[in-house]
């Protein structure tokens, strides 16, 4: 039931041009697993992010059952496991499909669905019932079984958080309406917001159609002719476009505290949960010039996981008067069964559920008072958790004004940032730095097996891209 996954192809960027299909969807999941040298790796769709108390702990247990116990978080708010067997696929699919978190077997690689984490908890709208929605029209399409995993939808509350990610199918929250945006594009349909998940299906489905004769994987992949049409005929249904650019930069929630009060929202199946303003944009980055954060050469940082982080600040912050959620970024998106079984007892404890973001990051929902919140964020913190601005973690990501860094194992680039960024990737000849923009990239530059050089060529490329 459970096959390891062919070697995969370079991904667009390093290849210079669309990602067609011809070489299979390399994307891993829960029933196709992807040969690493840890063992295999499973990729756990979560939907929006969204995990109730039991579902967390189901993956837990997965985890430890059949991999190495660690929990992995990906750009897409998913879950990866690694180090498992190659015979464990009856066992790891009847735990996931007991547990809610396998609902169609067809379809397990097509739930890709990222939604702003902090929706609803400051007025702004709460999307669980849409969330839900969307995911139960994409399992009941036989289409969409057909949508490649790196295919994504996004819900985003207005913030414009999601909307930067570059989804294939946006629905933005305007007042009593979505806006629809299709691909990378700066057109957007205004629709009733109860026909907005709808709308995000056919427009997938449209999508399918169109990329029939082209081989596209995503809307981006498809021939400008065909893009265009693509929108031209979704639009039709949905009346004159607007222009509303798509933000450029991403901001996730900065760690510590959000809210206090809002409305509280109950996600389908995870249990009551407040939600709260967000924060101004925060990733942490690698101090320049430092080896500390420089991958293993026997360990790739991505998709692998990496070797070292550099020491965060472990200090809780002032307590507040109260929280409507508490918000953690995760080391380089690793988290141990530790840190997970705190986390999920958290959530248990107060608002049912957590979050996990697109940015490695996970937000627990509450209401806390001042006093629980300053309590449960010195416990994340000390577990090892940023809860924090202040605090630093090691490779993968950066601060706002400050470009990120991202090192990846192959040429894949599995989750790598959005917008700019400078790209590190491990070849046989050593380490190729680049600065990309969008869809651009500079000459690269290769550093041989020297970690000095390589932390200065990193840090050098940085300075150059401010």
């Amino acid at each position: 039931m459970l096959a390891a996954m062919p070697d995969s192809a370079p991904s667009p960027l390093s290849a210079g041009g669309p990602a067609l299909r011809d070489g299979g969807d390399a994307c891993p999941g829960t029933l196709r697993l992807h040969r690493a040298d840890d063992g295999a790796l499973a990729r756990v769709r979560v939907p929006g992010g969204v995990l109730s108390a039991d579902r967390a702990e189901a993956l837990l247990a997965a985890a430890g059952r059949f991999g190495d116990g660690e929990l992995h978080l990906t750009s897409r708010g998913n879950v990866q496991l690694r180090g498992l067997g190659a015979e464990c696929g009856g066992g790891l699919a009847e735990l996931l499909a007991g547990a809610g978190l396998l609902p169609s077997a067809a379809h397990e690689r097509a739930r890709n669905i990222v939604a702003s984490p902090l929706a609803g908890l400051d007025g702004s709208p709460a999307l669980g019932e849409r969330l839900a929605e969307l995911d139960a029209l994409v399992c009941a399409s036989a289409a969409a079984a057909s949508l490649s995993g790196r295919f994504l939808f996004a819900l985003d509350d207005g913030r414009g958080d999601v909307d930067a990610l570059g989804a294939d199918v946006t629905l933005i929250a305007d007042g009593d309406a979505f806006l629809l945006r299709i691909g990378p594009g700066d057109e957007v349909f205004r629709i009733p917001a109860a026909e907005g998940p709808r709308a995000a299906l056919r427009a997938a489905e449209a999508f399918l159609r169109a990329a029939r004769d082209s081989g596209a994987w995503r809307v981006k992949d498809l021939p400008d002719p065909v893009r265009s049409e693509l929108v031209r005929a979704v639009g039709a249904t949905a009346g004159p476009a607007e222009h509303q650019p798509r933000p450029r930069t991403a901001k996730a929630p900065e760690p510590g505290t959000h809210g206090p009060g809002g409305t509280v929202e109950t996600t389908p199946g995870s249990g009551a949960a407040p939600e709260t303003t967000p924060g101004p944009g925060y990733a942490p980055e690698t101090t320049p010039g430092s080896t500390d954060a420089l991958p293993d050469a026997h360990r790739h940082v991505n998709p692998h996981g990496p070797a070292h982080t550099a020491a965060p600040d472990h200090s809780p912050p002032d307590p507040p008067a109260s929280a409507a959620a508490l918000a953690v970024d995760v080391p380089l998106g690793r988290l141990t069964p530790g840190q997970w079984r705190l986390l999920t007892a958290t959530a248990r404890r107060y608002g049912g559920e957590l979050r996990l973001t697109p940015w490695r990051g996970i937000v627990v929902p509450g209401p806390f008072t001042g006093a629980e919140a300053a309590d449960a964020l010195g416990a994340l913190a000390a577990a090892g958790l940023i809860t924090s601005p202040r605090a630093e973690a090691g490779a993968a990501l950066g601060p706002a004004g400050r470009l990120p860094v991202y090192w990846s194992g192959c040429e894949r680039r599995c989750g790598h940032p959005h917008g700019e960024w400078i790209d590190v990737v491990a070849t046989p000849d050593g380490h190729r730095i680049s600065y990309v923009r969008g869809e651009r990239r500079d000459p690269p530059a290769t550093v041989r097996d020297d970690p000095a050089a390589l932390a200065a060529a990193v840090a050098a490329a940085r300075a150059r891209a401010l």
